[in-house]
């Protein structure tokens, strides 16, 4: 049977030879700020694996808007081992995309010794930071530092980029009113709380050019009732299709407050507690983590209804991300109407998982098996991209 998947689609400028997308889930790798050969293999092995495009997640675009110490930000420093990676990346068949964003409330202040800004000085227990209230400058700096850092991205020869406009990061925390409590033009409605968005794309759009695909990932939802809620994320993706984005990825959940609504499955409470280094957030965790970090329950494509209303109204492509394990999952998806699918823990436990479909189109990933258990989450946050329930099985 031939399958939709593993057909070319365009992106704007840009054309993948398949609908599959290494969605930009965060994989550390880089001490100091800067890309590391680890990460560099990491992402050639998902090219060599068949992926059609591998994304690099989650790079701020200033070193104030970094939540880890391992996580990258778009220094001039970056540039030179960036293009080893996509030059990698190409080498095996592949396209390469870069995701850009920026911590908010989420900073840390350890990282870049400057307090963490955000929309409204209001406390982020997740982070145990109480963030200083943007004023204008901060808000321009940032607008510009999105262009700077497209910029680089093209010098370092990635084929597209992607804008972090979800998950409670910066552009989410103005869009979501429980985060913004402003009172000014970038507050209140949300017309004037998606000004940060348009603005940023409106610079993005700029620095891209011609040949350079911009994809815009969002909330569909918060995931709790003080949030941006489905109505919201339904004009928030109007407004990125009307600012000219290429495709619009269709994600949900907040990290400081429905962490896991994302992800769905078991919470990794005991991994995320053992891996954590720094003993104040160890305790607290060990103390507050089953209160603040909720499970949700899995099924495969758990986001698919709720991303078909966003299909039915949109003309923009839209690439789905969401419980992806199986060629049937893909389908149903690809068969809904969306022009490409996004995985990422299906990757992280195999690699090579667009190649083992296309030579048995009844392969499922270990994910299915395993709950699927989030423990590959943990090993993200703490500096690596691998999969124990894989590990563990294999060894057996």
């Amino acid at each position: 049977m031939k399958h939709e998947l593993f057909s070319p689609v365009k992106l704007g400028p840009l054309t993948l030879k398949n609908r599959s997308i290494r969605s930009a889930a965060f994989e550390g790798m880089c001490p100091g700020g800067i890309p590391s050969d680890k990460l560099i293999e990491y992402h050639r092995s998902l090219a060599a694996g068949g992926i059609g495009m591998t994304t690099v997640a989650y790079v701020s675009v200033t070193d104030q808007g970094r939540t880890f110490s391992h996580q990258a930000w778009a220094s001039p420093g970056t540039v030179a081992p960036f293009r080893r990676l996509t030059d990698a990346v190409h080498a095996e068949g592949g396209a390469a995309s870069i995701q850009l964003g920026h911590g908010g409330n989420m900073g840390d202040k350890n990282i870049s010794r400057l307090r963490p800004v955000a929309p409204s000085a209001k406390v982020n227990l997740f982070g145990l930071s109480l963030p200083r209230k943007m004023n204008e400058n901060d808000i321009k700096e940032v607008i510009a530092a999105h262009g700077t850092a497209v910029l680089q991205a093209r010098e370092a020869g990635f084929d597209a980029v992607e804008i972090h406009a979800g998950h409670g990061y910066l552009i989410s925390q103005f869009l979501s009113p429980y985060t913004n409590r402003r009172r000014d033009a970038w507050g209140g409605s949300l017309e004037n709380r998606a000004r940060l968005l348009r603005a940023v794309l409106q610079e993005v759009r700029c620095a891209a050019g011609s040949k350079m695909a911009v994809l815009v990932k969002t909330n569909m939802e918060d995931g709790f009732s003080r949030g941006m809620n489905i109505d919201e994320g339904l004009a928030v993706a109007r407004i990125i299709e009307e600012e000219g984005a290429d495709a619009l990825v269709l994600s949900g959940g907040f990290v400081s407050k429905t962490s896991f609504f994302m992800m769905k499955g078991r919470t990794p409470h005991r991994e995320l507690m053992e891996l954590q280094e720094n003993l104040l957030v160890k305790l607290g965790m060990f103390l507050f983590s089953r209160m603040m970090l909720e499970d949700y329950p899995y099924c495969e494509n758990y986001f698919l209804e709720d991303a078909k209303k966003f299909r039915e109204t949109l003309s923009l492509p839209l690439i789905y991300v969401g419980g992806l394990v199986s060629q049937k999952g893909i389908d149903a998806a690809l068969e809904a109407g969306f022009d490409a699918v996004a995985l990422a823990r299906a990757l992280v436990a195999e690699p090579d998982f667009i190649n083992r479909l296309k030579a048995d189109e009844g392969h499922i990933s270990p994910c299915l098996e395993c709950g699927p258990c989030n423990s590959c989450v943990a090993t993200m946050y703490m500096g690596s991209v691998r999969c124990p329930y894989v590990e563990e099985t294999t060894d057996r």
